[in-house]
């Protein structure tokens, strides 16, 4: 008997499970379990996943529907661990509780560098196991080193084409394929869900706003967030649209929403809010937007690469200074769709969408930032690099990298050789140190 777990976290990710398992990316199993995890940092008082309008359509491809939260309560998905030495007794109870008995078990999760994915990976020892990814952290480097013991077990890399040409970095230091989940197929999945979400505005071809929360992940705050929501609105607005429709993100307080109403009621525009929580790509199917604006979502590229829409990024080189640390799993996202998408602010390029770059050059650029987030994780692109830096670095593609990265790893860019004694000497530290403490005071 073989049973096969497939764990998600996000009604996206589970879409994206359903396009794999009708494209045949999976082999026949005697049992499908689709293991749902609230990842939300009170899941007691957060819908999870399996209660978003449009879940029974894509549940109809498995056999059980099991919680995870439920399964290790009262510990919490994101943060729990087992220890090694329990992982035997962990293995025996979910056997138990799940009636797995003594079956062949396969898994299916995301981010397996991180909990709940790589918890489960280390519980089930002996089983294969699938990666699929359903955003642009896919095309980026492993965030950490993966356990050798769980990392070689990975079969492959199951990933939406999202940026057409350009191949995930993900994994690739054990060797696994990268595999496409048909873009035909997933569109397909995502048009069974057209229907769900009762009650949302029948609006057609707004400028639809797209909102992250990003000051929940502490990389902006909460007045900045605010304000990036204003930048979208009014760059909208400079572009000639009055229709305008804010999608925020499910956990986001409401003071983002009065904000934004405060900010459309000067500037004179027809806002609408949708709280009902939809994947963007309903309303991509139900609005058919006239522009698609936001940070970093990976929603800009399924609006671009999928549908076809018009897309424009906004705060995107805010968030590539802010980012910290440098190694932060979200660089490659933020550097893909800056240097993909055309900025809000540029009023030609978002008419006429003209991309930043091509896939080709993406590809070097992509390569080039992964080695300098995750040297010692692919030490083989260093020579990517050089050559990238060497032949484009300027002060438009230095963005995307910081000086101080550069320097420490003997890159072109960095200080140059002869001043590479300040960052060590003592004496140089002390002397900058005494220097911002005095600018301080005089601050104050």
């Amino acid at each position: 008997m073989t049973t096969q777990i497939f764990q998600a976290s996000t009604l996206y990710g589970m879409a994206t499970l359903a396009a794999a398992l009708d494209s045949g990316a999976f082999r026949p199993a005697d049992r499908r379990i689709l293991l749902v995890c609230n990842n939300a940092t009170t899941p007691e008082t957060t819908p999870g996943p399996d209660e978003m309008p449009g879940f029974e359509r894509l549940r109809e491809r498995f056999d059980d529907v099991i919680s995870y939260n439920e399964t290790i309560f009262p510990f919490h998905p994101g943060g729990w661990l087992p220890r090694p030495e329990d992982v035997p007794l962990w293995e025996r109870y979910l056997r138990l509780a799940w009636d797995l008995g003594d079956d062949e078990v396969e898994l299916a999760v995301e981010s397996i560098q991180v909990n709940p994915s790589l918890g489960i990976a280390q519980i089930f020892t002996g089983a294969a196991v699938t990666v699929y990814a359903d955003g642009l952290m896919s095309y980026g480097p492993t965030r950490n080193k993966i356990d050798p013991l769980v990392g070689t077990r990975v079969d492959r890399l199951l990933h939406l084409d999202l940026v057409p040409g350009l191949v995930p970095l993900l994994l690739t230091e054990f060797g696994v394929a990268p595999e496409i989940v048909p873009t035909a197929v997933f569109t397909k999945v995502l048009a069974e869900l057209s229907g769900s979400g009762d009650g949302l505005p029948d609006i057609d071809e707004p400028a639809l706003l797209l909102g992250q929360y990003l000051s929940a992940l502490g990389i902006l705050s909460a007045e900045q967030e605010e304000d990036l929501h204003v930048r979208m609105l009014k760059g909208a607005v400079d572009l000639g649209h009055q229709r305008i429709v804010f999608k925020p993100h499910p956990s986001a307080p409401a003071r983002f929403t009065r904000t934004l109403e405060q900010e459309a009621e000067r500037l004179g525009a027809d806002l609408t809010v949708v709280d009902t929580p939809v994947l963007a790509e309903v309303l991509y199917q139900r609005m058919r937007p006239a522009l698609v604006v936001g940070c970093f979502s990976t929603a800009l590229l399924t609006a671009s690469a999928l549908y076809g829409l018009p897309t424009a990024h906004v705060g995107t080189d805010i968030l590539l200074d802010r980012l910290s640390p440098f190694e932060n799993s979200n660089r490659i996202p933020v550097t893909v769709v800056d240097a993909l998408l055309p900025d809000l602010a540029d009023r030609s390029a978002v008419t006429e969408q003209r991309p930043g770059t091509d896939a080709a050059a993406l590809g070097e650029l992509v390569r080039a930032v992964g080695f300098t987030m995750q040297p010692k994780i692919y030490p083989r692109l260093r020579p990517d690099a050089e050559r990238y830096l060497a032949k484009h670095l300027s002060p438009h593609t230095l963005r995307y990298f910081k000086r101080k990265r550069l320097t420490s790893l003997g890159l072109p860019g960095g200080i140059p050789a002869q001043l590479s004694f300040i960052p060590r000497n003592a004496t140089v530290r002390r002397v900058a140190r005494r220097a911002r403490a005095l600018k301080k005071a005089v601050k104050r």
